[in-house]
């Protein structure tokens, strides 16, 4: 089979899942060429990426986690930027960022998701027709802006330009697009050092973490704090906006399940969202950098190798998942990497838990059947991927279910 993960038409035309199924039984570690560079491994079995994720020694994350990242702008964030950082700035960053979405602040961001959700699909249901991508976006794009304490004038801006900086196709606009955010938030950070609240930003920017100095203590400086907010924008708007939507979809092309998710009311829930994340995978494939020999699968790589870790080839794993390429709402146990592994594991992922397990309650509560309208299309990211039309009718329930 031939293999081209470098091809867009690829992922715009959905056609990628036969290619790691191949994979995953011949080559579940294979040397990918490039055109104009050296190539890279691709790893596709859920228990050898799980590996590499674990082993933050031998796999580096500091020189870029996607395969057509800019050098020269990695750089100028590695270490400071959580997603591009090793051990031990990786480990202090995340102990400070992880704070704002630990367990003890679930009640309250529950409260303000059940909000959000409901509203926006109340708008929905009340307007039948929809694409429903318009849809999906607003829920993690509202929660996280309020989260943040970004008024609300801005938040349609902010949604957009996330998703320029994150999933264009041309690398100087997602550069441009990534600076517009870095100088919002320069100018956000320095109105809550002078007006501190109780958002987001400004409780990081009141955090201290370890400093060089044994023992000693610091600050996060501006740039840790603006680089990260960009981080925590991506990571909350995309997943849950792109799981949403794939999710619609294959409740729609699938009456059966969309039926039991109903008939099992809110205890259904968080299953068919996990579910959702399994199937959707919108966090394509991660990028790690050897630093020093190993093996992967049985095969040696070396030193400045690139490793690229495939998701969404683990988590449709025979090994893993019996009858991985059926979607079932009420699988369990459902073990899947969407939110990556290890160290790396997303900061954000109990939140896009939250948000999906609270949109898949109040969708079958409140909707009745869902009919595709119109051709459904993908974007062409190997990066970020997933639905960027999908046409629907909601018919509403005429009594909305209840627990």
């Amino acid at each position: 089979m031939e293999v081209n993960l470098l091809d867009p038409g690829l992922f715009a035309r959905d056609a990628f899942w036969p290619v790691f199924a191949w994979l995953r039984r011949h080559a579940p570690v294979h040397r990918h060429p490039e055109a104009d560079g050296p190539g890279f491994w691709v790893v596709s079995r859920y228990r050898d990426i799980a590996a590499v994720y674990a082993d933050t020694e031998s796999f580096s994350s500091r020189y870029g986690m996607r395969l057509d990242s800019d050098p020269g702008a990695v750089a100028a964030v590695s270490q400071r930027m959580l997603i591009v950082s090793d051990a031990p700035d990786h480990t202090q960053l995340k102990r400070v960022l992880q704070r704002s979405f630990g367990p003890s602040t679930m009640p309250g961001m529950e409260a303000l998701v059940r909000k959000v959700v409901a509203e926006v699909i109340g708008e929905a249901a009340e307007a039948e027709e929809v694409d429903f991508i318009d849809v999906a976006k607003k829920i993690p794009n509202y929660v996280v802006c309020a989260l943040m304490g970004i008024p609300r004038e801005d938040w349609e801006w902010i949604g957009d330009i996330t998703t320029a900086a994150f999933e264009s196709e041309d690398e100087a606009e997602r550069s441009g697009a990534h600076g517009e955010i870095f100088l919002y938030f320069a100018d956000l950070l320095h109105e809550r050092r002078t007006r501190p609240g109780d958002d987001f930003v400004s409780v990081i920017a009141a955090e201290r973490r370890a400093a060089d100095v044994p023992g000693g203590e610091r600050p996060l400086t501006d740039e840790e704090i603006i680089f990260n907010c960009n981080g925590v924008l991506a990571g909350a708007n995309e997943t849950t906006r792109y799981s949403a939507a794939g999710g619609v979809l294959a409740l729609a092309g699938d009456p059966g399940q969309w039926a039991l998710l109903r008939a099992a009311g809110p205890a259904g829930a968080p299953a068919a969202a996990e579910e959702i994340l399994r199937w959707t995978t919108p966090g394509v494939h991660a990028l790690r950098t050897v630093m020093r020999p190993v093996q992967v699968g049985g095969v040696r790589v070396e030193p400045g190798d690139r490793v690229t870790l495939w998701n969404v080839s683990a988590n449709r794993d025979e090994e893993l998942f019996a009858h991985g390429d059926r979607f079932l709402v009420d699988r369990t146990p459902n073990r899947h990497i969407a939110f990556g592994h290890g160290p790396h594991l997303c900061l954000g992922a109990r939140l896009a838990r939250l948000e999906l397990s609270v949109f898949v309650e109040e969708l079958a509560r409140r909707i009745e059947r869902i009919e595709l309208t119109g051709d459904p299309l993908y974007n062409a990211s190997n990066f970020t991927w997933g639905l960027r039309r999908l046409p629907v009718r909601l018919s509403p329930a005429r009594v909305p279910v209840t627990a």
